[in-house]
């Protein structure tokens, strides 16, 4: 008997198919995100993440203002400065007590790295705040400020001699440094204006 039933059921019609067919299609489309609701040109802090990290991939953080070589100098600040740098073994120093003169050159290192003495490049670590977009020269703009860690450090930058003769690098080197740039939208994205 019960097979009998079964083998009297009708099959669904292909109209009902087609109905359920078309509401699981809904319900799922439904269920993804929009194309466009978090495109590259939304102000959102992973956008501007994006963009800075991009434009400090190609700036990196260098000491300055640091002079040509062979370089002399009898300032007591700047003698701490490349006297870091030659304990670094950037650098070799010749001292004329007579005239109380340093004179610095590279060492074959230090060639490879002067005269700007590059140092790592920054990585935002945090979006802590921004403000909101406005137009200006024909773009949207905002003011970022964010957190940022240094990456690709190099071992002479990581003195505590090297911290102590150059502040900003001290800052940069710091793990919890922070600062603020402006950002333009544009079609590829949040970017750093030249």
């Amino acid at each position: 008997m019960l097979s009998t039933k079964l083998l009297s059921a009708k099959p669904p019609s292909a109209k009902s198919f087609l109905t359920k067919s078309a509401f699981i299609a809904i319900f799922a489309g439904a269920l993804l995100p929009l194309p466009g609701c978090q495109s590259k040109t939304s102000p959102t802090p992973a956008n501007f993440t994006t963009g800075l990290n991009a434009y400090f991939l190609q700036h990196s953080e260098c000491l300055s203002p640091v002079p040509s070589f062979p370089f002399e100098t009898s300032d007591p600040l700047k003698t701490k400065q490349m006297d870091a740098l030659a304990a670094s073994q950037l650098l070799t120093v010749e001292v004329e007590r007579d005239i109380h003169v340093s004179r610095y050159t590279t060492t074959e290192a230090g060639a490879r790295v002067a005269p700007r003495f590059c140092y790592g490049h920054r990585v935002v670590s945090s979006i802590d705040s921004f403000t909101p977009p406005a137009e200006t020269n024909g773009f949207a703009e905002t003011q970022v400020v964010y957190h940022y860690t240094l990456e690709d450090v190099p071992v002479w930058a990581k003195s505590d001699a090297m911290r102590a003769a150059f502040p900003a690098l001290a800052l940069n080197t710091s793990g919890s440094a922070s600062d603020k740039a402006t950002l333009a939208s544009t079609m590829a994205g949040w970017q750093v204006p030249d």
